[in-house]
């Protein structure tokens, strides 16, 4: 889920930074800080939007430097557990496939696909089904639930789990056919 939050900080303007406007000095330094940050408490922070900063900041002695408190807004990217997303298909793997969530790539195995029997074409770029001949591709856009998120600090540790075998979830192909046929069903049914 996309948020923005605020959020209060210290912002330390070293002596070479004092001739120019202190709003943009304090934007530079938390940009520098907190952009492509990932943290269990903020998520994925993808930018600084609003900076306001005192201008009366507090000089520590022996460093030349001033303090000043500032009021910050991020907008960040945390994924929830049983959340629906959309996404699209970035990579192709032997274990399945990598789906772009927001600014991070979750991971969609085959088990998590659909009850078919799965073969994955790295080379190719796709993943069938054996009996309903259904295909992801790179490309594809897909709606998932998220199943497991783990936030660490970096970007290696940050995990997220998705999942596509429950109804109206999968390829958006998939979902449409799905919808027709259970729309023709309760026709049939009525008439």
């Amino acid at each position: 889920m996309f948020q923005v939050i605020e959020l209060d900080d210290v912002v330390r303007v070293p002596p070479a930074k004092f001739g120019e406007p202190l709003q943009d000095v304090a934007k530079d330094i938390l940009k520098q800080k907190y952009e492509s940050l990932i943290s269990p408490d903020l998520g994925y922070v993808i930018l600084i939007m609003n900076v306001k900063a005192a201008e009366v900041g507090k000089v520590i002695p022996g460093d030349g430097s001033t303090y000043h408190k500032t009021r910050v807004e991020l907008l960040t990217f945390i994924p929830k557990i049983q959340e629906v997303v959309e996404g699209e298909i970035v990579e192709i793997t032997d274990f399945g496939a990598f789906v772009r969530v927001g600014p991070a790539d979750a991971l969609l195995h085959l088990s998590q696909i659909t009850d078919d029997y799965l073969t994955s074409d790295v080379k190719q770029g796709m993943i069938l089904a054996s009996q309903s001949k259904r295909t992801l591709r790179v490309g594809s856009r897909v709606r998932v639930r998220i199943t497991a998120v783990s936030l660490g600090r970096g970007a290696a540790m940050a995990k997220i789990g998705v999942t596509c075998r429950q109804p109206f979830l999968g390829a958006l192909e998939w979902i449409e056919e799905d919808a027709k046929k259970a729309s023709k069903t309760e026709a049939a049914k009525k008439g």
